[in-house]
């Protein structure tokens, strides 16, 4: 192979080249914003991503340029890395890919060797072979399976570990146009990943309903889990961890996306489950279970602002901390964010709010704008003075706080913990400390939290109040 051109060097795209340059392809970037092809010539990062920066230093193969015909030309694989943007519908705007196709196209009208062209952005079932296909066969004046190849090649990855996601994927998914195309794509990822992974070769309209059904199945799987939360604070020492982990045991379901906390968001899960919706609606299937995933997922976001009026009363007014305000860690990302959705709720309610995350400050700032709201530069400065936190995100730096900088910083120390990373005892002795999926009951007008730990075969059974 003389090398691989990717179209598109995004979150995605660009980490993508890197992973393919680190393994001695010639790797050409084709984007349409000059900025981005000159940081990438200059073998620096213009995107935020655990990992990457180090891996571009590394690599010498990877260039950028804003010409498809030389990408095209010096390349023998073209990997297709653009946005699909979801449409009002729910289905997915191709409008990108549409550009890329055609000016690809043009390159390999004067092309005499195979090239394979490798479309990796999500789709709806239907759009590569009845889109992207018609444009490169219409432009290129050559026959696909013939004088080129397509692929439907998704990534099943997460913003914040893209670069361990993509070299050990669970499996790699192909839907090919032909034999050969599925070949050539299949030995790439045998070089590329470091786990050797199962590869599942299939028609492309299978590959494409493959993807959005992935993720429409992983946010009935958070849904779920949540709800079990919301049950397990409603039941004398209830507690979702311990109910998850059973279920996670069992490798019908397994441990993944258990965690019973805040809904699911980002840039991907909920798009793709409207999509999935959408979707089933226009082949006359009914969409019940993404609906109500969608549904679930609105309601467990909702149902945190009940947590704060219960204990602040009026929420006018009140001085709220937030930490963390990315839709995960690792990632600079606030896009569909349940920390930034309880944010808005919370500013809608009149609070007043300070709010910290370790990268996603200036894009939570973009969408949640300045007013009753102080970006605070640390943690400390983010507690001070208020009255109520909210954990929301669990970055590794919050792992590390103490009951101390809670009750120091703090006028009233109470701690909504969505994701249970700290010490419920040992935070509970300092300061109100409250948790999503842990239960409680009310015995003479106090709300009494409950856990029952085995230590050693004994039954220990631990009590805290909270007078109401």
């Amino acid at each position: 192979m003389k090398g691989i051109s990717v179209v598109g060097i995004g979150k995605l795209g660009l980490c993508m080249a890197a992973c393919f340059a680190r393994r001695g392809y010639e790797v050409i970037g084709v984007d349409i914003a000059p900025q981005t092809v000159s940081v990438v010539n200059d073998g620096r990062s213009p995107i935020y991503e655990p990992g990457l920066a180090e891996l571009m230093n590394e690599v010498s193969s990877l260039s950028a340029t804003t010409d498809y015909d030389h990408g095209i030309r010096n390349s023998d694989v073209t990997f297709i890395v653009v946005p699909t943007p979801s449409k009002q519908d729910g289905g997915f705007s191709t409008r990108y890919a549409e550009e890329a196709a055609e000016q690809i196209a043009l390159a390999l009208r004067n092309k005499e060797k195979f090239h394979l062209v490798v479309l990796t952005s999500t789709v709806l079932p239907g759009a590569t072979e009845g889109v992207v296909k018609s444009l490169l066969e219409k432009g290129s004046g050559k026959k696909c399976g013939v004088d080129f190849g397509l692929c439907y090649n998704p990534e099943f990855i997460a913003l914040g570990s893209v670069i361990r996601d993509f070299t050990n994927p669970d499996a790699v998914l192909i839907g090919e146009s032909d034999p050969r195309s599925g070949e050539l794509l299949e030995e790439i990822y045998h070089v590329v990943c470091d786990n050797y992974p199962s590869v599942v070769r299939t028609t492309i309209h299978n590959a494409e309903l493959a993807k959005i059904s992935l993720n429409a199945f992983v946010t009935m799987k958070i849904s779920f889990a949540n709800t079990l939360a919301e049950i397990c604070e409603r039941i004398p020492g209830g507690d979702v961890n311990a109910v998850t982990q059973m279920l996670g045991h069992d490798s019908r379901i397994g441990k993944k996306y258990l965690s019973g906390a805040l809904g699911y968001g980002g840039p991907c899960f909920p798009r793709d489950n409207k999509a999935f919706a959408f979707f089933a609606k226009t082949v006359g299937c009914e969409a019940r279970l993404p609906e109500a995933s969608h549904d679930e997922n609105r309601h467990h976001n909702e149902r945190l602002v009940d947590v704060v009026r219960q204990k602040v009363g009026v929420v006018k007014g009140k001085s709220i901390s937030v930490l963390g305000l990315t839709y995960k860690p690792n990632t600079d990302v606030v896009e569909e964010s349940a920390s930034i959705q309880l944010a808005k709720a919370l500013l809608k309610e009149g609070a007043v709010l300070k709010v910290y995350d370790p990268a996603g400050m200036r894009n939570a700032r973009m969408v949640l704008g300045d007013h009753c709201i102080n970006y605070a530069d640390t943690v400390e400065e983010c507690l001070e003075g208020t009255e109520f936190c909210i954990l929301a995100t669990p970055w590794e730096e919050f792992k590390d706080l103490q009951p101390d900088h809670f009750t120091t910083n703090m006028k009233q120390p109470i701690l909504l913990d969505c994701w249970r990373i700290f010490d419920r005892f040992e935070f509970g002795e300092k300061l109100e400390y409250l948790a999503i999926g842990i239960g409680h009951r009310q015995i003479d007008g106090q709300v009494i939290h409950e856990s029952v730990w085995n230590l050693d075969s004994t039954e220990v059974r631990i009590l805290g109040s909270t007078t109401v």
